[in-house]
Parts: C-alpha cells; sequence; structure tokens
C-alpha cells in the first residue's frame, strides 16, 4: 500500500488555485470596497462574510450533486471545469468595476464569482478521496494542504511584485485567473478521474479494506458511526472557533493590547504559517503510524496550550514565535486529519456530500466566532481572546474522545 504521490499533486491543483483565489480575496476586496467605494466597517463585514454563508448551502449541495454525476470527464472535473472557467473570468471582472466606480457590477460579479467558487470547491477536495485508498488519505491530505499553501504564496508573491498601489489591481486579479485556467488545463490533460477512481477501487479490494454502509432504504449510517460522525462535525466547529477567533483577530490584539506594530503582528502570524507548511508532509507520515485521533488530540492539546500561554506575553518577545510556530505545527496535525477522519465515516458513494458537511461546520464556526468573540471584546476587551480560544479548543479535547470511528493505520506493505 504505497502513495501514489504525483497522482495526488496533480489532484491538488485545483486545491492550489481555490487558496490562490481566497487568499487575493481576503486581502483585496475588503480594500476595494472602503478604497474605491467608501464602504462602512459594518456594512463590509457583512459583504465579507457572504463567501462563509453561502458556503454553509452551496458546498454541501455541490458536493453532493456532484456524487450523482457521471460524465467522460468523472463525477468532479465536470464541476471543476464550470466552476473554474466562470469565476476566473468573473474576478476580472472586480478591479474594472472598482476603478469605474461601479458598485452593482462590483457586488453582481461578486456573487457570480462566490457562487461559481462553491461550485467547484467540495468536488475539487472530493477528488482526493476518489481516487486515494481511505488508509492514504492522510498522507494525501497533507500533500492537498501543502498545495493550498503554495496558491496563497503565490499570491502574496504576486501582491509584493505587482504592488496594487503602484501596478492597480488588474494585474494581480490576471495573474491569479491566469494560474487558475493553467491550472485547470494540466488537470484536463493529466486527470484520468474514472480509471483512478476505478483503480482505488480495485486496491480497496485487494488491501480489504472495510467501507461503511449506508442502510439503502433510509440512507443513513450505522447508528455508532452516526454517533462518532457527529462529535467529529461538532470538534471541528469547535476548534475552528478558537483558531479563526485568533488569526481574524491577532491583529487589533496585537497593536491595540500588547502594542506590537503592524509589521510585528503581521511577521508572528507568518511564522505560524510556516509552522504548518513544515509540518504537513511530516504530520501526515506520524498519523499513518500512530492513527488518526491520536495525532489531532495532541494538536488539540498543544494548541490549547500555545493560546493559553499567549496571554503570558504583554509586549513583544521572541519567544511568541515560538509559541506560533508551535500553533502552526498544532493546526497541522489537527487540518491533515480531520477531513480523512469525517470521509472514512462516509459510505464510499457519498464522498462530496460528506466533504460538504466538512465544510458546512467549518464555515458555520467562522461565521459565528468573529460576532461572539467580537462582543467579548467590546463587553471585556482584547485580552479574551486568547483564553476565549484556548477554552474552545480544549472543549474539542473532550468531544474528540467521543469519536470511536475514522481512524486507521496504515500496515507494512510485507504485512
Amino acid at each position: 500500500m504505497k502513495l501514489n504521490i504525483k497522482r495526488v499533486t496533480v489532484v491538488g491543483i485545483a486545491f492550489l488555485t481555490i487558496s490562490a483565489f481566497w487568499q487575493l480575496y481576503d486581502f483585496a476586496v475588503p480594500l476595494l470596497l472602503r478604497r474605491d467605494f467608501e464602504i462602512p466597517d459594518t456594512l463590509l463585514g457583512v459583504v465579507m462574510s457572504l463567501d462563509n454563508i453561502l458556503a454553509l448551502v452551496l458546498l454541501p449541495f455541490f458536493g453532493s450533486l456532484s456524487d450523482k454525476t457521471s460524465t467522460k470527464l468523472g463525477k468532479r472535473m465536470p464541476f471543476i471545469l464550470v466552476g473554474t472557467v466562470v469565476a476566473a473570468f468573473g474576478m476580472l471582472l472586480l478591479p474594472y468595476a472598482a476603478d469605474a466606480q461601479k458598485l452593482g457590477l462590483f457586488i453582481g460579479s461578486l456573487a457570480i464569482v462566490l457562487l461559481f467558487m462553491s461550485v467547484y470547491r467540495s468536488p475539487a477536495v472530493a477528488l482526493m478521496p476518489d481516487v486515494t485508498i481511505k488508509p492514504l488519505r492522510s498522507q494525501a491530505n497533507a500533500i492537498i494542504n501543502l498545495m493550498g499553501a503554495i496558491g496563497g504564496v503565490v499570491t502574496l508573491a504576486g501582491l509584493t511584485l505587482l504592488d496594487p498601489l503602484q501596478f492597480g489591481y488588474f494585474p494581480i486579479f490576471l495573474l491569479i485567473a491566469g494560474l487558475m485556467l493553467l491550472g485547470l488545463v494540466v488537470m484536463l490533460v493529466i486527470v484520468k478521474e474514472n480509471r483512478w477512481a476505478k483503480e482505488m477501487e480495485v486496491d480497496t479490494l485487494a488491501y480489504h479494506v472495510t467501507e461503511i454502509k449506508e442502510d439503502p432504504k433510509t440512507k443513513a449510517l450505522p447508528q455508532a458511526v452516526k454517533r462518532s460522525l457527529t462529535f467529529m462535525l461538532i470538534s471541528i466547529a469547535l476548534w475552528f472557533m478558537g483558531y479563526n477567533a485568533v488569526i481574524s483577530a491577532f491583529s487589533r490584539y496585537a497593536t491595540i493590547q500588547i502594542g506590537l506594530t503592524d509589521a510585528q503582528a503581521s511577521a508572528i502570524l507568518l511564522v505560524a504559517n510556516v509552522g504548518a507548511i513544515v509540518s504537513f508532509i511530516p504530520v501526515g507520515t506520524f498519523s499513518a503510524k500512530v492513527g488518526r485521533k491520536k495525532t489531532i488530540q495532541l494538536g488539540v492539546i498543544l494548541l490549547t496550550l500555545v493560546f493559553a500561554t499567549a496571554t503570558l506575553y504583554k509586549g513583544f518577545t521572541p519567544w511568541i514565535y515560538i509559541n506560533f510556530i508551535l500553533a502552526g505545527v498544532a493546526w497541522a496535525a489537527i487540518n491533515v486529519n480531520s477531513l480523512p477522519m469525517v470521509l472514512e465515516m462516509s459510505d464510499a458513494g457519498d464522498v462530496g456530500k460528506y466533504t460538504g458537511l466538512y465544510y458546512a461546520f467549518s464555515m458555520a464556526a467562522q461565521i459565528v466566532t468573529p460576532i461572539l468573540s467580537g462582543v467579548l471584546f467590546d463587553s471585556i476587551g482584547y485580552e479574551i481572546l486568547f483564553p476565549y480560544a484556548a477554552i474552545f479548543v480544549f472543549f474539542a479535547f473532550l468531544t474528540m474522545s467521543q469519536v470511536k470511528h475514522g481512524d486507521t493505520i496504515v500496515e507494512s506493505e510485507e504485512k
């Protein structure tokens, strides 16, 4: 049983382009709305939450719809094709609309782009488990996450080289749209979805990998598996509640609460990303040996300790870099294994639906936690940030203890 690294890397191109787009979206769209249209912060926040709100409904829908699709290109590739093409061309209207001061065109184009990004997000992520045998999915997901990180780096590098203050925003939007279309062409040429999926099914039988089957009449999972899945999804929501609160509010906490500069705050978040990037592959290998659940629990414990001790820093110190590097390592341990655990509990024919469920719970947390943490900031102050995050992540450890399915340890080839 050996992971086909080349195959997973090609499949991961879709996630690379998705991550490149979202990095640009998060950076550029708020600035365009604020600078060119003078949108107030409250309304801007509503607009920026649209992607998460749409994701709650659309990601499970398109994931499930792709499960039922059958074409010569496969189940997922038609969604990746249509979603990528429309989103890539639609996003080019955004800088034009901003320059022309056409708010209606900007909002309409943004709605189209967000819709078609949702069309292919769940199918793109579901493509990896479609072509990868269950015990190897954590290792494969490590590669997928690494590809996503590369996509984010491409966008950040593009923003640095094509400085929007000097060149405007159209060149960077054109670069990322071109990257998305180029990635699509590579996938259309190389990916043989139907054949690869068939080979995965053959490997599943050859290695006697157990597939969970839904009741053909009720379409329900076995009760014990359903209970584990429920606690797994609750755990996902809880650790996203904690982690996303820190990511979204750290710049304000760092500059207002402990007096760091903008550059210091961004550098600290950067080292957290570096910690995650260098950990993805080792974490995938580690979890294959000791199991996904134990790896996640270790990551949750480490993240809880990191957030709890971060409250001790009252100003800049080099030790805070160590804290956030460890936060990146912990997040990699959690993130690499959580989706494979959900998919391990899915029926083979419903991978897209369960991928959508994973994103629905993570997105729901990312909608709720900025609001809830914001209320606490207003009533208590920014000092509540890290205790808030540590508490939610610790609760995730408790709920993970109730997850009894979805784990796997890769046996040696000889055994």
